[in-house]
């Protein structure tokens, strides 16, 4: 059985839906947690899956531009007005709506491709071994409603 290691993330984050039927076609806001599963086989030289600074180093500045941001799918009407108004911290969703699934599978992604460009690197403080595999990405809306992507 692998070895597992989580980090989990906290951000504020909105979104509105613009194919619900419901009020969540509007903006609102919720307090995001981001829970990312990482797994190997064997531990390392120091003992483990890899270090836990590796999450933050790989993933701050792109949480950072979800933290206090609007994202949108770009085909609702209110789009080019928002991104008018708001800029960068409208995040645009080529024609989907940034449902909590949608995102886990954004975060899940571009964690994937961080990952093999750190595995990659051969001089760093917190190196990652090639063995070391994202399992998930869970994706948090409300205290009691999550989403996850996993490719297993």
């Amino acid at each position: 059985m692998p070895y597992r290691v989580c980090k989990t993330f906290e951000i504020e984050n909105g979104h509105m839906l613009a194919k619900h039927p419901d009020k969540c076609r509007f903006p609102h806001g919720h307090s995001r947690r981001i829970e990312c599963v990482l797994e190997a086989g064997t531990l390392d030289a120091n003992d483990m899956v890899c270090d836990f600074k590796v999450f933050r180093e790989m993933l701050a500045g792109f949480l950072d531009q979800y933290d206090h941001a609007l994202c949108v799918n770009t085909e609702d009407p209110q789009f080019a007005q928002l991104r008018a108004a708001y800029g960068e911290r409208v995040i645009p969703f080529p024609g989907t709506d940034p449902t909590t699934e949608v995102m886990a599978k954004t975060l899940y992604d571009f964690l994937k491709t961080r990952l093999a460009e750190f595995a990659a690197q051969t001089t760093t403080r917190y190196p990652v071994r090639p063995e070391v595999r994202l399992v998930s990405v869970r994706l948090w809306e409300t205290s009691t409603s999550w989403a996850e992507y996993t490719e297993s």
